[in-house]
This record gives C-alpha cells, sequence and structure tokens, in this order.
C-alpha cells in the first residue's frame, strides 16, 4: 500500500550571498515576487498538492521566515480597527494551522543533503516532499504532479527540465532509462557533470518527493561534489530499492536564486494581474528601444 504524502521540507538555511547586499539582514526566501515572498509561494504550491505538515530547515539569522506564518496581532487589530478588509484579506494564505509547521536549524552549510538529515525526525519513516524556494513554477502545482505520480509508481519522482548541454555543470543529470515523453526511468544520477560526461541533457529542478529510504544514506553524511553532503548523492543509492521516476512537469519554471531569473518572474508573476497587468505592459513599451537594440 502506498503512504499517502503529506509532509513538505523546505530548505531555507543558505546566506543568499547572490543578492547581497539586500540579504544582509533579511532571509532570501523573504525577497517578494510582486507582493508575496519567494517562500510563500512555496508553501502554496504544497498546500494545492494537499500537504498538510511543513518542516523549515533555517540557519541563524533566519528567524523572520517563522515569524511570517506566525499571527501578527498588532498588524491585524490596526487593520480591523481602519476597516481595511482587503489587507486582512492578503495575509490570509501566511496563516498556518497550529502545530502545521516545524523549523530545525541547519549549524553548518554543509549542502542539501545535510539538511535534509537535519529534518529526519520530523521525516521519520514517510514519504516526505522538498521544495527548494529559489525555484518558482507558474502554471498547476508542481509538487501536486510530483505527487500524482508518486502515487502511481510508489517511489521517488523528481521533477526535471531539459537544459542545454553546455550547462549540465550546474545541475544533477538523469541517466535515463525507459521514457514515455512525460515519466522517465531513472537508471543514475550524477551531480553537476562536465558537458562531456553527462549522461543526458535532463536536470532535475527544486521539486522532490522521496521516500524515508533515503534517509539511511543520508545518515552517513558522506561529503560529495563541493565537499558538501549531496542529496544526490544519497538519492542514487535508492535505485534499484525503490521505484525512481523523473516527471517532465506542465508550467514555466523561474529561477529566483539568480537575478536575471528573479526579475523575469517579477513580469511574468504581475502581467497576468487583473490589477497590475496593463500598467506593467504599457510601462513595458517604455523599454522596447533597448530590447532591439544590438
Amino acid at each position: 500500500m502506498i503512504k499517502p504524502l503529506k509532509k513538505a521540507v523546505l530548505p531555507v538555511a543558505g546566506l543568499g550571498t547572490r543578492f547581497l547586499p539586500a540579504t544582509k539582514a533579511m532571509p532570501k526566501e523573504m525577497l517578494p515576487v510582486v507582493d508575496k515572498p519567494l517562500i510563500q509561494y512555496a508553501i502554496d504550491e504544497a498546500r494545492e498538492a494537499g500537504i498538510e505538515e511543513f518542516c523549515l530547515v533555517t540557519g541563524r539569522g533566519k528567524d523572520s521566515l517563522i515569524d511570517y506564518f506566525d499571527i501578527a496581532y498588532e498588524l491585524e487589530a490596526t487593520l480591523k480597527e481602519r476597516g481595511k478588509k482587503s489587507a486582512l484579506e492578503a495575509l490570509a494564505p501566511s496563516s498556518v494551522e497550529a502545530g502545521s509547521l516545524v523549523a530545525v536549524r541547519q549549524q553548518e552549510p554543509l549542502g542539501l543533503g545535510h539538511a535534509i538529515w537535519c529534518a529526519r525526525s520530523f521525516i521519520g519513516d514517510d514519504p516526505f516532499a522538498i521544495l527548494l524556494p529559489d525555484d518558482i513554477v507558474k502554471g498547476r502545482s508542481c509538487i501536486g504532479q510530483l505527487v500524482e505520480a508518486y502515487n502511481q509508481t510508489g517511489g521517488n519522482v523528481v521533477a526535471v527540465t531539459e537544459v542545454p548541454s553546455e550547462h549540465t555543470n550546474r545541475y544533477g543529470i538523469l541517466d535515463v532509462g525507459s521514457d514515455d515523453g512525460k515519466l522517465v526511468e531513472v537508471k543514475g544520477l550524477v551531480e553537476k557533470p562536465a558537458p562531456e560526461d553527462a549522461p543526458s541533457n535532463l536536470s532535475i529542478i527544486g521539486r522532490y518527493v522521496l521516500t524515508a529510504d533515503v534517509m539511511k544514506y543520508l545518515a552517513n553524511l558522506e561529503r560529495g561534489a563541493g565537499n558538501e553532503v549531496q542529496l544526490t548523492d544519497a538519492m542514487a543509492k535508492t535505485i534499484g530499492e525503490v521505484p525512481f521516476h523523473g516527471l517532465r512537469y506542465e508550467g514555466t519554471r523561474y529561477d529566483c536564486g539568480d537575478k536575471a531569473g528573479f526579475l523575469e518572474a517579477q513580469i511574468a508573476f504581475s502581467i497576468d494581474r487583473e490589477d497590475l497587468g496593463g500598467s506593467v505592459k504599457a510601462f513595458l513599451k517604455k523599454y522596447k528601444q533597448y530590447v532591439d537594440a544590438p
């Protein structure tokens, strides 16, 4: 019997060095895309998939991420007194059911695998999702699509996308078996291979559904690429033990850990908004000359 998936781990302990000085005093996951922080997009996506329990793997100076999901008594009272109904409604998604969100500390930046290992007590023997808030996927819940595939296969499922061959050294790359055009069998995983060594150009993005089998390998805390504990290495060791697939998800992914990707997300998410779309389209026309310039 396939265990229902109700837990999600969100690794949020990174320093956000690519966004300094903005991230000197605030977590990068609190950077807003339009008017909603990155962490909220991840939680909303997980909720859409039916996930009910959340674990934030944080670091020093990241307490505002936990505070964000708490009740802001003074703010809410002031808004009520002033009759700011729309502002109160805007706060609603930032509330979570009591006891549904926990946080653990990753004391040292030892890699994604180490961050997931830090959530071992939360995970227990249950299947769990991983969402990296740097990635936003516009469209139907990406993690929800992975959950659907997990319910069919009963094993590990990762979201994958094709990348240019020259960029394979930036990502975890799949060695692929059978492929029906959407769901691909994973025969192996390689972390950031050189283009000439890459088994394919299918890369993993920041969305995973894993069974607890991966935890026994993470517990060894073996160092891999970059002298870090690599989640990719631990996942690779589960191949043959549990079904393992990559899913070509529906939707558009924006890498908000990259400045250009972050700026593109601002436009993509604002242009569809009823309250902003017209204004955004109007001001974009001002910059057409720069876009067309050689």
